[in-house]
């Protein structure tokens, strides 16, 4: 009998997790149709992850190592792409536009609001606030809630600017994906997702970088 429950409690378990994820991205239909396509495609593979192989794997190189590489050049070949995107244009650096993009979609926000949002610590943050408000891009104003937070809005002139060069981002965030399928790129999302809702929390907490590693290892435990 508690066999019988227990397999019940798993079934329940795996029918939240599908709800959940389709709720944030509707990729199969919400019936027993959808949730066994779910299962499918998130369980019917381990054999072919086994058979999977990368560099370095028959030397012992984890499957961790090799994420983190593969992010890191992820990483370098959007920065490529961003850099010829705004070659020529007012933008010094992809950061600059991707402030104002931030702006724009979310509306205004304080100035710690934005920086966290592109998980800038605060130097490097403030550098790039700074630099779009001497451009005449952002304006801010005074919280009336606390008087030591500014607001910052995206003004005419920054909009403007940016217009002038979406159509070369859009084609460079484009080519990040590569030949990725639709259903592929859903999937990467999912997965990106989880790894963004793992290390948010942390990034939070603003440890300083010489205890970080020590303390998100002992949490972990």
């Amino acid at each position: 009998m508690d066999m019988k429950y227990d397999m019940v409690k798993n079934v329940l378990t795996l029918l939240e997790q599908f709800e959940l994820e389709n709720s944030l991205y509707i990729k199969y239909e919400s019936n027993i149709e959808g949730f066994k396509k779910w299962i499918a495609a998130n369980y019917s593979h381990g054999d072919k992850q086994n058979d999977l192989y990368w560099e370095g794997k028959e030397n012992g190189r984890s499957a961790a190592s090799v994420i983190n590489t593969l992010i890191v050049h992820l990483n370098r070949y959007a920065k490529s792409y961003s850099k010829s995107a705004i070659f020529g244009s007012e933008f010094s650096t992809q950061e600059d536009f991707i402030y104002l993009i931030n702006l724009k979609d979310f509306g205004e926000m304080i100035k710690m609001d934005l920086i966290k949002k592109n998980v800038h610590d605060k130097p490097a943050g403030m550098q790039i606030i700074n630099r779009l408000i001497t451009k005449g891009w952002v304006d801010q104003t005074n919280s009336e809630i606390d008087k030591r937070s500014k607001y910052l809005k995206i003004n005419d002139k920054g909009l403007a600017v940016l217009e002038q060069q979406m159509e070369k981002i859009r084609k460079a965030s484009e080519i990040v994906t590569g030949d990725l399928t639709d259903n592929e790129k859903m999937e990467l999302i999912r997965l990106l997702n989880k790894l963004n809702e793992f290390h948010m929390p942390i990034y939070d907490k603003n440890i300083e970088s010489e205890y970080l590693l020590t303390e998100v290892l002992k949490e972990k435990k």
